[in-house]
């Protein structure tokens, strides 16, 4: 039996209060370019350089003068800079990766600036929706927009909302909330022991949560009293919160729906009950409960127990990925190896740490190789405003009048990756789990505080990890191999390499492989990523009905089974006669 100690006390903690509704001197050139000409946004350098050549110049007619400009604009500034793309309007894109600091923009700027052939050279500003949410407490959910430890949310909602999917709650059930309504589907409720329930009898279609108080010792020995949790419903609320109500809070996945499922009451939750729940909101079967008509591609599992993951549970959780469904598990609260403590350890799920408002580990959180990620969730001995506000209830033992108050726990930060899951699910709905949660991890940014013993991939960034699935522009670091390889007529493959370190997990499900290829008769072509391990993955095939020349494209490749650090290599075949080519260049983007 997962006990309250372990769920309720050790996955989260209330808040006492609610809510009612080394100079640096700079290098000359930096100093003369103004900041503004440096950011994509008010205190966010620039990635991208947007460069616009006057008519007469070589560089705004041919892509090939534009990439060798920038590979000698950064020589001179000392930096890496990369051709990426001329725009509709002529203008040449160019990249300098996510490490420059503005200095390093500012000397590239310079560069550009001195040369008379430039007609203008400014920052790929980051634009974004005008008008934030209108939820009354919006402001006070930093754990979603903060610059230092937030998890960029805004940043995806122009993309995807979780529109198209259900996210299961597996928890303590729901309690009625205005804020939560409109985005809660049908539930079930699999508590067989009326012990546990509470609320008179066993399963049954009913998921409402009757309050989960128990008194001092009735869940064992020297085990204080304590006030219901109103568990399930805090986390439903991070999730999906209705949102641009003009009340309350906003959801991460405002577009999705909840599925509530009740496994946790009194003194906590049989692995039995947590097992079926897992089936059924996968869409599996279970004996004696209908079928589920809301099957959930994102389950969050914000609860915990003490040892090793159990085959019972790890059988149930793998069926449940194989059906396509992504599993968020909280890591747990005992600042300890998540090695110890199920379903944290479980594999196939997305096991997640909490971090504090600094950005570093709470001081709670359980930690250890086998943490995926990291996301916000909160640290109230540092202030109440610190922790997480969501939908809650006022009532002490049964439910009372609706409320939002901060909670802190992995409990919370759990959520953040189930709703982001949705996110993603509903940006690109073929994204498998797996994907789901290389995406997730590829994506994330190195933490801003400090984190011992493992706290995953990162901090988890929704806004860069939705760009990445749903094919728009990332702010990836792109890596470059320019060195001009012949491709022999009617002859074996060449290779070029790229080499790819300092970055964590494995690649993006999206990864960005441009290839500048210059031959007479390209249908001749068969073009191959080759990853690190040797895995190949076919970009172009040979085909003579395709008589164009020239190969200037970008392939995306789901490239999520594979380590990012290696050795990648594109691998070019000539495959008939008479035609012969150059591959001129080609780059990774992450």
């Amino acid at each position: 039996m997962i006990s309250v100690a372990a769920v309720s006390a050790a996955l989260f903690t209330a808040a006492t209060a609610t809510v009612a509704t080394a100079q640096e001197a700079a290098a000359p050139k930096a100093a003369a370019v103004p900041a503004a000409q440096t950011e994509a946004a008010p205190g966010v350098t620039t990635e991208r350089l947007i460069v616009g050549y006057k008519s007469g110049a070589t560089e705004a007619k041919s892509n090939k003068a534009a990439e060798a400009d920038a590979t000698a604009k950064g020589k001179q500034a000392g930096e890496d800079v990369d051709f990426q793309r001329r725009l509709g309007t002529g203008a040449a894109l160019v990249d300098l990766g996510a490490d420059a600091s503005r200095a390093d923009v500012a000397d590239v700027v310079a560069e550009y600036q001195a040369d008379p052939q430039v007609a203008y050279v400014v920052p790929d500003r980051l634009n974004k929706p005008q008008a934030d949410p209108n939820d009354t407490e919006y402001a006070k959910q930093w754990d979603l927009f903060e610059a230092t430890a937030g998890m960029n949310v805004p940043g995806a909602w122009s993309t995807a909302t979780g529109s198209g999917v259900t996210v299961a709650v597996i928890d303590t059930g729901y309690v009625a909330h205005t804020d939560l309504a409109a985005n809660i589907v049908a539930g079930y409720d699999f508590i067989s022991d009326t012990a546990v329930s509470v609320d008179g009898d066993g399963r049954d279609s009913n998921p409402a949560d009757p309050g989960d108080y128990y008194a001092a010792d009735e869940c064992g020995s020297g085990i204080p009293a304590s006030n219901s949790s109103w568990h399930g419903t805090h986390v439903a609320g991070t999730i999906a919160a209705v949102t641009n109500n003009s009340k309350g809070i906003a959801g991460i996945a405002y577009g999705a729906k909840i599925s509530p499922l009740r496994v946790l009451g009194k003194c906590g939750g049989y692995d039995s009950d947590i097992i079926d729940a897992i089936t059924w909101a996968s869409g599996g079967t279970v004996s004696g409960v209908p079928a589920n008509t809301n099957v959930a591609k994102v389950i969050n599992m914000s609860l915990g127990g003490d040892g090793a993951c159990t085959s019972a549970t790890q059988s149930a959780i793998t069926a449940a990925v194989n059906r396509g469904t992504t599993i968020a598990v909280a890591a747990g609260n005992d600042n300890d190896n998540v090695a110890n403590h199920s379903p944290g350890n479980c594999n196939n799920v997305i096991s997640v740490a909490a971090t504090n408002r600094t950005g570093a580990k709470a001081s709670y959180s359980n930690y250890g190789s086998l943490v995926d990620i990291s996301a916000p969730g909160g640290q109230t001995s540092t202030g109440t405003a610190n922790g997480i506000l969501s939908t809650l209830n006022s009532g002490t033992k049964t439910a009372s009048s609706e409320n939002y108050a901060y909670y802190q726990g992995t409990s919370m930060a759990t959520p953040h990756i189930a709703g982001l899951a949705a996110l993603l699910k509903s940006a690109n709905s073929s994204l498998t789990p797996a994907q789901i949660e290389s995406a997730i991890k590829s994506n994330a940014r190195a933490l801003p505080g400090a984190c011992s013993g493992g706290c995953g991939a990162g901090l988890a960034d929704a806004a860069k990890t939705v760009a990445a699935v749903s094919g728009g522009t990332t702010t990836g670091t792109t890596y470059s191999s320019s060195s001009a390889v012949a491709i022999p007529d009617n002859s074996s493959a060449i290779e070029s390499s790229i080499t790819v370190s300092g970055r964590t997990g494995n690649a993006p499900s999206a990864l960005k492989v441009a290839v500048d290829i210059t031959h007479t008769y390209r249908g001749d072509l068969v073009i191959s990523l080759v990853a690190p391990d040797g895995t190949v993955y076919t970009l172009k095939s040979a085909s003579s009905s395709d008589s164009a020349d020239n190969v200037n494209t970008t392939y995306t490749v789901d490239a999520s089974s594979e380590t990012a650090n290696g050795t990648w290599k594109l691998r070019v075949q000539d495959t008939a006669a008479q035609d012969t080519g150059t591959l001129n260049s080609w780059k990774l983007t992450f």
